[in-house]
């Protein structure tokens, strides 16, 4: 970038200059390294707000990983300001704040065509029965307050259901009930997402979550469940995108964080201002002028002054 004009004012754009262009040219850097590492296939969200240095990092952040590659963002906000996708899921404490099925003040959906009133909650229960012998798992043993809140989720936001699975166990109780609410979404004439891992081996958990959908796609003849997407998180950074690729994984996008955002190898980007070309002349007379405008303003305060202490 190259700027010109008199001394003076081209000195005073220096900081403005470079807080706008450092912190954005090193997160936009930073994102377009994660997309390198992942290649075009793959979905990345920008998920660090909450590690982002303040909310007005955060928001920046939000924009810069946009446009160094991202897909979308977790941040509602910059969703709203800069148009940028909103991805996202539950948090574990949505999971935990139910504790059982009782827990669930609606239970029926909607069909999405005719708009009869389903009995949701029955339906999963249903199919989470009929996923038993499928998965190799005991309906009765997956955690069912893990199980209402996926419903009530579900029920909130049956267009888009993307469910955390991680909270208790992921292939005996996660997945089965994010499948037995998949199914009964499928019976209210929708489609589910996908889900989301954020802890354990993620290679393997997205290889054998991956089977699962395989065989459940086969078992209900809905190809489009082998197909849903599967989300990973949980302190990623460019090493572990590397070595989930020399594992082999099943993995369609990664909602990433910290690493992002604060830019953990390099902190602070140093980007500077210098002064590269001078006129003599110009300079001369810009001096001229500031030394001028000083006396003058110098001169009027002192005249002001004398002024109020005579009309004493």
């Amino acid at each position: 970038m190259r700027v010109e004009g008199p001394v003076f004012k081209t000195e005073l754009l220096e900081t403005t200059l470079l807080t706008l262009v450092n912190y954005a040219s090193l997160v936009a850097t930073n994102a377009a390294r994660f997309r390198s590492a992942t290649g075009a296939d793959k979905t990345l969200l920008e998920f660090g707000l909450r590690r982002a240095q303040g909310p007005d990092g955060g928001l920046s952040a939000s924009k810069y990983c946009y446009l160094g590659g991202f897909d979308g963002t977790s941040n509602v906000l910059a969703g709203k300001l800069y148009g940028i996708p909103i991805r996202g899921t539950h948090a574990h404490a949505y999971v935990n704040s139910y504790e059982c099925m009782s827990d669930l003040s609606e239970t029926n959906l909607c069909d999405r065509i005719s708009g009869e009133r389903r009995p949701f909650a029955d339906l999963c229960l249903q199919y989470l029965k009929e996923l038993g012998p499928i998965l190799k798992i005991l309906p009765e043993e997956t955690n069912k307050g893990e199980l209402a809140a996926f419903i009530s989720y579900a029920i909130a936001f049956p267009t888009n259901f993307l469910a955390l699975v991680d909270t208790y166990e992921v292939l005996k109780s996660g997945v089965p009930n994010f499948l037995a609410v998949a199914r009964a979404l499928h019976e209210c004439n929708y489609q589910a997402v996908g889900l989301r891992l954020d802890s354990g081996d993620l290679a393997y958990l997205s290889l054998e979550v991956r089977a699962k959908f395989h065989e459940t796609a086969i078992k209900f003849n809905l190809p489009y469940m082998e197909h849903f997407t599967i989300v990973a998180s949980n302190d990623i950074n460019e090493e572990t995108l590397i070595s989930l690729e020399k594992q082999g994984h099943s993995i369609d996008s990664f909602g990433i964080g910290t690493h992002l955002v604060t830019c953990q190898k390099q902190p602070a980007l140093g980007c500077v201002y210098k002064l590269v070309e001078v006129r003599q002349k110009k300079i001369f007379f810009e001096t001229i002028i500031c030394f001028f405008f000083f006396s003058f303003s110098l001169l009027v305060h002192h005249v002001l002054k004398l002024v109020k202490i005579l009309k004493k």
